[in-house]
């Protein structure tokens, strides 16, 4: 293996631990795999040594006399920005372990600990380290929307100078477009650039409610209504204003509740659940779908009045694989949010990992790009994404993702990756042998078509 180099010299580590004998082995381990190595036999003892040797790499026990490893973690938190810890302990309790990650331990170890495990987190580390140095973080990136409407294909533009046009009346949208392609974020748009921006903008998800809850939200109810009405409430469309209703996931409504929602669409009026004078709304109202309408309103699930009024402007939402040239710049708008929602300082995404991104077909579309910029930054330790940080499904095959050979292959690379690459701890961890790890990584999901049975 060739050791991952830091920026100045030899990859340096410093290892803490009351326990003498440990410390030898750890150090000799760790010098075979060629890295600096001093050892400490007290937190005080490490903080004393630890200016002049400046590690990139600090491996502690927590329980030692005199200060814990979890007040050397805190000290070095607090006085040498970069440097990683790994924590380890011989008591494996949940909440050790969640009060050392917390506390920004790089990794946390249970005791006995193998040392060809310690190196494998110590090739991590140091690669997680030059990845910071390759990529070195900036502010460029807080100058990015922080949302997940941007890109440059021209499809993308088209719907931006739609945006603009609908900002400027009040027409009836229909959004059409996978799920997570950001739907949703489009609605928001139009309302925020509208004169109305100010009046609220409900958002009303019809696939998660029944007919009868979706009427009592969007028109109201009055007093005794139904079962637990036990005072009357004014429903969303009375509520907006002239404000926005998007109804997301229209198509997935019935038949009776479309004549409802046509008559106030069409009157601007409505009656409650349980009422007997109507309401009036001002309100506008915003409909997307992931549904082929067109075939709905053939077989007759979706009326057909219904939709003409809905597609008084329609909007198609391209899906993230068919522009890839806009995967980067989503990526890294995304990853303002990512980092607010992690409370992780990923600056950067190495250009490996973007390849990556680029390639993968995006199911989900950026709702799982997001998601995955999420797992990302939650595992990575340093400023950067890297490939190894990833964790996208493979679609090997015409059923890759229901068959075992598949899953069982995905999950003893996931732990190969944990090892840091070390067959030999991976295995360990697995509680299989060399062999059968390898037999495992090879293994190619089988054809369904070709099994026997």
């Amino acid at each position: 293996m060739t050791l991952p180099m830091s920026e100045d010299s030899t990859p340096r580590i410093l290892v803490v631990d009351d326990d003498v004998d440990g410390l030898e082995v750890l150090k000799t381990r760790l010098m075979h795999a060629g890295y600096d190595v001093e050892t400490a036999e007290s937190a005080e003892k490490a903080l004393a040594r630890v200016k002049a040797f400046d590690p990139g790499l600090i491996v502690t026990d927590i329980r030692m006399p005199g200060m814990t490893g979890l007040e050397l973690l805190a000290k070095v938190r607090e006085t040498m920005d970069g440097v990683h810890v790994v924590v380890m302990t011989a008591h494996d309790d949940m909440q050790t372990a969640v009060t050392a990650m917390k506390a920004g331990a790089f990794d946390f170890l249970v005791k006995p600990v193998d040392p060809k495990a310690v190196q494998g987190l110590a090739d991590r580390c140091f690669r997680e380290r030059a990845l910071a140095v390759e990529y070195e973080p900036s502010d460029d990136l807080d100058a990015l929307p922080r949302g997940r409407l941007v890109g440059r294909d021209p499809r993308m533009v088209d719907i931006y100078k739609t945006i603009g046009v609908l900002a400027g009346n009040r027409a009836t949208v229909l959004v059409r477009g996978e799920t997570g392609t950001g739907k949703e974020v489009i609605a928001r748009a139009i309302h925020e650039h509208s004169v109305h921006f100010a009046e609220p903008f409900i958002a009303v998800n019809c696939s998660a409610l029944t007919d009868t809850l979706l009427e009592s939200e969007l028109f109201g109810h009055v007093k005794g209504a139904f079962t637990g009405a036990t005072v009357s409430r004014k429903g969303y469309f009375e509520l907006a204003g002239r404000g926005t209703i998007f109804l997301d996931e229209i198509g997935d409504t019935s038949p009776e509740f479309q004549t409802k929602l046509l008559r106030v669409l069409q009157e601007r009026r409505f009656y409650p659940v349980g009422g007997e004078s109507p309401r009036s709304t001002e309100a506008r109202a915003i409909a997307a779908t992931h549904q082929p309408v067109e075939e709905m309103v053939e077989e007759g699930t979706f009326r057909e009045d219904l939709y003409f009024r809905l597609k008084v402007v329609q909007i198609e939402v391209p899906p993230l694989r068919e522009r890839r040239g806009d995967i980067e710049i989503v990526a890294l708008a995304l990853l303002g949010r990512v980092r607010d929602e992690t409370q992780r300082d990923v600056r950067r995404i190495s250009d490996d990992a973007m390849a990556r991104l680029v390639a993968y077909d995006w199911p989900g579309n950026v709702r799982e790009l997001e998601n995955a910029l999420m797992r990302a930054a939650i595992v990575a330790r340093g400023t950067v994404i890297g490939p190894d940080h990833l964790i996208l499904e493979d679609r090997d095959g015409p059923e890759g993702d229901l068959l075992l050979e598949t899953a069982v292959r995905r999950h003893a690379q996931l732990v190969l990756d944990r090892a840091g690459g070390d067959r030999a701890a991976a295995a360990k961890l697995l509680g299989i042998g060399e062999k059968e790890l390898d037999g495992h990584l090879d293994a190619e999901p089988i054809d369904p078509s070709q099994a026997g049975g």
